[in-house]
């Protein structure tokens, strides 16, 4: 079978959608057919041209393809006979996040005709797609905002293998994307309620400014000389060598629409991962007091936390099996998927 993976593209913005497109096209040539990935770049500023990338996608044709596989928005407005959504990620900011006050959309009539537009043109690609499947809180949205039920189908963690473990340092790392929604500031700021525990907060930021704004938060708190800064896009060994020595792993987005590879990695290796009330798909799998800690999303909370995992190492690594047993146990194999995306 000839398959397309869609999905979109910032430029020099790699997270974890962009991974797990990558072993997407992977695993399906290992599984003997042809495959290729398209990324469509797109721009949501200022918010008037959302229409216009929407557009841009519709008009798209797609030829010499026996099955398309979207990923996001709008890619997923890509017309083909056999297109299958796997939703990644909506445009947010036309549902929970203008909600929430924290959109790029002007709150008046012409924003209003900007979300209307997304929602409708969503609600008309969901509806016609061949199958639609979703992460965990993207099937609750499309449930909410569109009366849509989706398949839950999570994504499989890439090079497991490498998060083999072993035994912990007294630090607490922080992978992953940097970017407001992922709040690395936040833990920046509980250092001062974790007396003695060191961060290392690993992974590329999406603008430059992050990193400055980074810098001089630690100083600013005093903190700099417990907290490491690796901001660049590191390779998965670098990763995965953090991720097997760290104490506990911190992952406090924002309503994360997935368990997040961060989590996973940090189960795989039988780390306990430290996340916070308000950050949705992990929640799935983090249980507090099992196999993490999960606390408000303020300093205080986090800081109380960092410190009790850092310095009761029985008590992290009886946490970090849990998360592994807990991982085990949702079974997301590559198989599985391969087989629901191309029935």
């Amino acid at each position: 079978m000839k398959v397309l993976v869609l999905n979109s593209r910032v430029p020099f913005v790699r997270g974890g959608a962009e991974a797990l497109s990558r072993e997407l096209v992977l695993q399906l040539r290992m599984a003997g057919h042809e495959a290729e990935e398209m990324r469509i770049p797109f721009s949501w500023n200022p918010a008037e041209r959302l229409v216009d990338e929407m557009l841009i996608a519709r008009n798209l044709r797609i030829e010499n393809v026996d099955r398309v596989i979207a990923l996001k928005f709008p890619v997923y407005l890509v017309p083909h006979p056999n297109r299958v959504v796997w939703l990644l990620h909506q445009y947010r900011q036309a549902y929970d996040l203008f909600d929430a006050g924290m959109s790029n959309i002007p709150d008046d009539a012409s924003g209003e005709a900007i979300r209307g537009a997304i929602r409708l043109a969503d609600e008309e690609a969901f509806r016609s797609a061949r199958r639609l499947f979703a992460i965990s809180e993207a099937a609750k949205r499309l449930s909410r905002y569109h009366g849509i039920e989706a398949e839950v189908l999570s994504a499989p963690l890439n090079d497991p293998e490498l998060f083999a473990g072993g035994p912990s340092e007294d630090f607490v790392f922080a992978g992953g994307r940097v970017n407001a929604a992922k709040r690395q500031s936040l833990l920046i700021e509980a250092l001062r309620h974790a007396p003695g525990v060191r961060l290392v907060i690993a992974g590329p930021p999406d603008d430059p400014a992050i990193s400055a704004d980074l810098v001089q938060l630690a100083r600013r708190h005093g903190v700099e000389d417990r907290v490491t800064l690796d901001l660049r896009y590191l390779p998965k060994e670098d990763i995965a060598s953090l991720v097997n020595r760290c104490r506990a792993s911190a992952y406090i987005p924002f309503d994360e629409d997935s368990v997040g590879y961060v989590t996973m990695e940090a189960f795989r290796a039988a780390k306990p991962v430290i996340t916070t009330t308000d950050s949705g798909g992990v929640l799935d799998i983090v249980k507090n007091g099992r196999s993490g800690l999960v606390v408000e999303p303020t300093a205080e909370a986090l800081g109380a936390a960092m410190t009790a995992l850092v310095s009761n190492r029985r008590q992290a690594q009886e946490f970090g099996e849990a998360g592994r047993d807990i991982l085990d146990a949702c079974n997301f194999t590559w198989e599985t998927t391969l087989k629901k995306l191309l029935a």
